[in-house]
């Protein structure tokens, strides 16, 4: 199949044929007809896989074809103040909606459709600057699209498509009451595309409480990492995983390494950690700016630095191409994120490594990834890098310790109950 077959315009074959690209993946020969022909459309597939392109170039081929709702005469009779746009994308995160957006302007090349981002960390001035000049396609994260809205920026009365992307994180994130805002104050007549990597109950519900009779794509099992990714888990003591880190990256002449962290400050002290080793690293998270978060991944994919340290909030849309080799080094707390990590590499059909640092306090993490993937993940101890065999054995005494106070306490409280029921009989 190509995208000739998909009844593609031709402005928009002429941009992908300039762009590279060969064939559709299988999510945009899925969803670009059902979009196309103006259907909802739930679809899941993982990072990677090309979602972007298979909702922006439907929304750009409508919208050069269809007259809006104001040429057809059936605009909101409410009188609305800002930008009247015609399409609204929302990310979770700024790095998305940044990466949609350039692809939104490398696909809209050949068309005379306007395309504005608004996300917070920068100025509003500026996004404020892009949508008087008039909008057509807008891209944003939640909040920074309500500020807009709320002071009159943004009128959300015409939207004809709704797009809302890495649905699972919206939810992760707790933005379900910021969409609720959002759906209000869009028409119920209109498209909407639900693009997910994974579908958890919550997410389903979403979905099925926004979408008209949508049609269903999924191009992937449920939760499943892709099959271009090697992985293999190594156990250390937790004092040692930066030590271990560096060792990996030096001996194996790692050139380009993702590396996940748990929180904030844990990203900022491995980065300075690893740069007293003597390998260049910087770190991203929410702490940072973002134009200090976009100037540390420019330097991390021009190849100035070895590695990139981020939480996961960070890295959520970063796309690098042909990056080889992401690295958990702290488990993440949902099982869902360690998918969305390692997704991260193993990109568009190239081999990629996803490598596990974990200490005995996580072994209850691995588990968790374990069951949703539904496979038991490789391990291997490392010669001079073994865990501790005192710590072993004292984690496993403290683990009995603790489970025998919770039942002394779970006796105490039953005890507790039955007197009080006595003394109420009474």
């Amino acid at each position: 199949m190509s995208f000739e077959t998909l009844g593609l315009h031709p402005k928009l074959l002429q941009v992908v044929t300039e762009l590279g690209y060969e064939k559709p993946t299988d999510v945009q020969l899925q969803a670009i007809p059902l979009a196309l022909a103006g259907d909802d459309v739930m679809a899941g597939a993982q990072t990677g896989t090309g979602k972007t392109a298979a909702f922006a170039l439907p929304i750009l081929q409508r919208l050069m074809t269809l007259p809006s709702l104001t040429e057809q005469g059936i605009e909101d009779a409410k009188p609305q103040q800002g930008a009247k746009i015609r399409a609204l994308v929302i990310t979770p995160t700024r790095e998305l909606a940044q990466q949609v957006y350039d692809s939104f302007i490398a696909y809209s090349k050949y068309t005379e459709l306007k395309v504005a981002v608004a996300y917070g960390g920068t100025s509003m001035n500026v996004q404020i600057k892009a949508l008087k000049a008039g909008v057509d396609i807008l891209i944003a994260t939640p909040g920074r699209l309500l500020d807009h809205v709320f002071v009159g920026n943004i009128s959300l009365a015409n939207v004809e498509t709704f797009v809302l992307d890495e649905a699972d994180r919206m939810l992760d994130m707790g933005f379900i009451i910021d969409i609720n805002r959002i759906m209000k104050r869009m028409p119920a007549e209109r498209q909407t595309l639900f693009f997910s990597a994974t579908f958890s109950k919550q997410v389903k519900k979403l979905a099925f409480s926004i979408l008209t009779d949508p049609k269903m794509v999924e191009v992937t099992p449920e939760n499943i990492a892709a099959d271009t990714v090697q992985q293999m888990v190594y156990p250390v003591d937790k004092k040692r995983k930066s030590e271990l880190l560096a060792y990996l990256i030096g001996s194996r002449n790692w050139q380009q390494v993702l590396v996940f962290t748990k929180t904030k400050q844990g990203s900022d002290q491995l980065a300075k950690s690893l740069g007293l080793d003597g390998i260049k690293a910087v770190s991203i998270n929410g702490d940072k700016s973002q134009g200090a978060r976009q100037r540390a991944l420019d330097d991390f994919k021009a190849g100035k630095v070895r590695v990139l340290v981020a939480t996961d909030v960070a890295a959520r849309g970063l796309d690098i191409q042909q990056l080889e080799y992401v690295v958990n080094f702290d488990l993440p707390f949902n099982a869902e994120d360690y998918v969305h990590r390692i997704g991260r590499t193993g990109r568009a059909g190239n081999t990629g490594y996803a490598i596990t640092l974990m200490s005995l306090d996580e072994e209850w993490a691995l588990k968790a990834i374990e069951e949703l993937l539904d496979t038991r993940l490789p391990q291997q101890w490392l010669e001079g890098y073994e865990p501790d065999p005192s710590l072993i054995e004292t984690v496993s005494v403290h683990r009995g310790a603790s489970a025998e106070k919770r039942r002394a306490k779970s006796k105490s409280k039953i005890h507790q109950n039955r007197g009080k029921s006595t003394q109420r009989r009474r």
